[in-house]
């Protein structure tokens, strides 16, 4: 096995590896109690060679590395690639280019939504996995055998995978649906972490301009404290904290410390002026600092059976081509769909997924299309 800790042994393999086609890609990291992943291994293979990568290994740096992750030529291949891609971002400082998401091929080819690792490995190569070592602490040093051996398998697997998938896709006429669900994941906000945009991860309970400026204030202190401090967000303040900052909003640090949300004895902490001096400023300029929400759509009454009849049709068309519906149309474009019909600005009347199920869809609304009873099971039939 090839555990790389020298700078001469990354730049070698960088090297080479520069000149193929693919890599598969996967990483091991901590979390519990930094705001910031703890990058502890690397694990890659090329169609001829595996290596486990020690970011942790002294003096180890991985700009080679970045360089192929950046490098738009070679097709870099994950699976479930998120939060990979927010370590990489934070290591290279942008989005890494020319991803292929194994779990996002896998349900263009009937392994439903949101298929596991394991469950692909096992439903394409029939090989189970051991995940005896899942719960290794990967930061500790020296790591077994067996752990490296269970990490190593993220990426050979994976490079046995990859070829086939994307011969069946092909096969089938679908990469270009894969790489159009995997385009949201090249999005840099995803993956940057912009203070004044954390409010966008909470719940607005409330629409009115103070309410959203003390909640966005709120939000982006937190996360300039998490991000300093290099800690959880839940260990500066918790999500239901800042909903009471944003409801109640504090004048001085007296009625912050009346707050229910508000931990006992936070108001006394060196960072509690700073806080109430940010909400005061917020909503003092509510007008300009207060986010500008979408306009809300409000939907008819009564949708729940169109919604049901809806979800039918989605599930027999999605059978029928071995696709996961989720792939096709979310719960959110199903109920926009019921309400606004051909109005809907969603993306199951677009393309590829309005062949495959909004013309039927909008067929159904129209009442051209019924569900019924063949034998045991429900099949759609154009209405006579």
């Amino acid at each position: 096995m090839n555990v790389i800790t020298t700078q001469d042994a990354l730049n070698t393999f960088c090297k080479v590896a520069a000149k193929k086609p693919f890599i598969c890609v996967d990483t091991e990291f901590m979390r519990e109690s930094t705001f910031y992943s703890i990058l502890c291994l690397i694990q890659a293979a090329t169609d001829d060679d595996e290596v486990i990568i020690d970011p942790l290994a002294d003096g180890l740096d991985l700009a080679p590395f970045n360089a192929l992750l950046m490098d738009a030529g070679i097709i870099k291949v994950l699976h479930a690639a998120r939060q990979d891609m927010e370590i990489f971002y934070q290591i290279c400082g942008g989005v890494p280019r020319n991803i292929f998401d194994t779990q996002i091929a896998a349900m263009a080819l009937g392994f439903g939504d949101s298929a596991g690792y394991g469950a692909l490995v096992k439903g394409r190569l029939d090989i189970n996995l051991d995940k005896g070592a899942r719960f290794t602490d990967w930061s500790r040093r020296p790591l077994s055998e067996k752990q490296l051996t269970y990490a190593l398998a993220d990426v050979t697997h994976l490079r046995d995978l990859y070829p086939d998938m994307v011969a069946e896709l092909e096969e089938k006429n679908r990469l270009k649906w894969v790489l159009e669900e995997m385009a949201p994941q090249m999005e840099e906000k995803l993956y940057n972490f912009e203070p004044e945009n954390a409010w966008e991860r909470l719940k607005v309970r409330n629409p009115k301009k103070h309410y959203l400026a003390a909640l966005k204030a709120a939000a982006a202190w937190r996360e300039r404290q998490a991000i300093d401090r290099n800690i959880p967000r839940r260990r500066v303040l918790k999500d239901d904290a800042l909903y009471d900052l944003a409801q109640q909003k504090p004048k001085d640090i007296k009625a912050l410390g009346r707050l229910r949300g508000i931990p006992r004895g936070f108001e006394k902490s060196r960072s509690a002026n700073d806080l109430i001096e940010s909400l005061n400023a917020a909503i003092d300029n509510a007008d300009d600092y207060a986010p500008k929400l979408p306009k809300v759509q409000h939907m008819p009454p009564n949708l729940g059976p169109t919604i049901e009849m809806l979800k039918t049709l989605l599930r027999l068309r999605t059978e029928y081509e071995d696709i996961a519906p989720r792939m096709v149309a979310n719960a959110s474009d199903i109920e926009k769909l019921a309400a606004f019909g051909e109005k809907a600005d969603i993306a199951a009347l677009k393309g590829w997924r309005k062949e495959l199920f909004g013309d039927d869809a909008l067929k159904m609304l129209a009442g051209k299309i019924a569900l019924r009873l063949k034998g045991r099971e429900v099949v759609a039939t154009d209405v006579e």
